[in-house]
């Protein structure tokens, strides 16, 4: 029976409304998923936090070690900023201590958040590119930090520093230096590129992008030199453009790893320089 041969509805009643189909929404754009070397278990708040810790970690440890040193050396109180700034195994010995105490706040930070590795979590991951090898690209990355070394020495040309910058006075002592050797090619390429390429740079990336964070994470790191070139203004500026390089480097590969290697063939080459420059630190300047 069609609806035309129904009997017509009872006089008061009303035929039921059919609903009309409810319009369609614009489907969302979908969000570009996160790169896996940028999905770091921390936020900005946390670096925010981490950032007050090392300060007061760094003010903490200077003052301990200046008191060990008024009681080991003798030495005034009136002398003590002095020696904190100028005596190399003093500030050797700090920086390794501020460094240990960065990777554990950030190992009780993390402990309870992520399954993986604690280093791969701070971006430590192996390096691939293919069709080459992990150790030739490894060998690459060491060359291209030496190759970086002679960039920035050969820019050093273009400005000239009439003063003398506070990093020079850690050159003149023999012992100093060889403290500053060890430090720079074992110790500060695996701190800094944690700290810069593995704990800063990934919340950067990932709220700014990665141009901004390249941008941004090179020029803290060359600001976190600006105490020792302080004055030395073409100095401080070259090492925001290594900080850069060193960026990028970890960014193309999404690994620390190759910061890393950059960054260890760039100090090898300065220190191994300055080692033939100075004939085995016999001919130190004064």
């Amino acid at each position: 029976m069609s609806d035309a041969d129904l009997p017509p509805p009872p006089a008061g009643e009303l035929e039921p409304v059919k609903p009309s189909p409810a319009p369609s929404l614009p489907e969302a754009a979908p969000v570009p998923p996160v790169p896996e070397d940028l999905r770091a278990p921390w936020s900005g708040i946390d670096l925010l936090i981490f950032a007050m810790y090392c300060l007061g970690m760094l003010v903490l440890l200077t003052d301990a070690l200046a008191a060990l040193a008024k009681l080991r050396f003798g030495l005034p109180a009136s002398q003590l900023a002095h020696f904190s700034t100028t005596n190399a195994g003093f500030i050797v010995c700090r920086q390794v201590l501020w460094f240990l105490s960065m990777l554990f706040y950030f190992y009780a930070l993390l402990r309870r958040r992520i399954s993986e590795s604690f280093w791969r979590a701070l971006g430590w991951r192996g390096l691939q590119l293919r069709p080459l090898a992990a150790p030739l690209l490894a060998l690459i990355f060491l060359l291209a930090g030496c190759v970086l070394a002679i960039v920035a020495d050969a820019a050093s040309e273009f400005y000239t520093t009439q003063k003398q910058l506070p990093i020079q006075a850690l050159f003149t002592d023999r012992r100093g230096v060889l403290y500053l050797m060890v430090y720079g090619i074992l110790v500060a390429p695996l701190a800094e590129e944690t700290l810069f390429r593995g704990i800063v740079y990934p919340v950067l990336a990932r709220k700014f992008g990665i141009f901004a964070g390249i941008t941004v994470t090179g020029i803290l790191f060359g600001l976190a030199h600006a105490l020792q070139l302080w004055g030395g203004w073409g100095q401080i500026v070259t090492l925001v453009a290594v900080g850069m390089a060193l960026t990028a480097a970890r960014a193309a590969m999404g690994s620390v790893a190759a910061s890393y290697l950059l960054h260890l063939g760039y100090n090898s080459f300065l220190f191994g320089g300055f080692w033939f420059a100075t004939d085995a630190l016999r001919h130190l300047p004064k």
